[in-house]
């Protein structure tokens, strides 16, 4: 709960946020998303050693759920992934779909 909100407000809130998670998961990269979400901790560990893919593999998440939300054209994901830096693109290309756009 957000200090000061009022239970109804929280409810609207995690309606919203419902609302998204439906719009990212029934989008144009559904399948692309679903496929990140199943990468093992080995998988993006064996990117880069450090915390670092962590990170960058959380932001790309948003990334492509944002595509898949608002129906990105296929160029406009993979220039948003390649300014995240050549971890993302890695970690991309785990992703036969999204490693067919590289």
């Amino acid at each position: 709960m957000i200090m000061g909100e009022t239970r109804e407000q929280r409810l609207e809130r995690l309606r919203g946020l419902a609302k998204k998670a439906d719009e990212s998961f029934s989008g144009a990269y559904k399948s692309e998303l679903d496929a990140l979400l199943g990468l093992s901790r080995e998988e993006i560990d064996s990117v880069t050693p450090d915390t670092e893919d962590l990170r960058v593999y959380s932001v790309l998440l948003k990334v492509v759920e944002e595509a898949s939300m608002k129906n990105f054209k296929q160029a406009e994901l993979v220039d948003d992934i390649k300014e995240l830096g050549d971890v993302a693109v890695k970690l991309a290309k785990k992703i036969p779909r999204l490693a067919a756009l590289f």
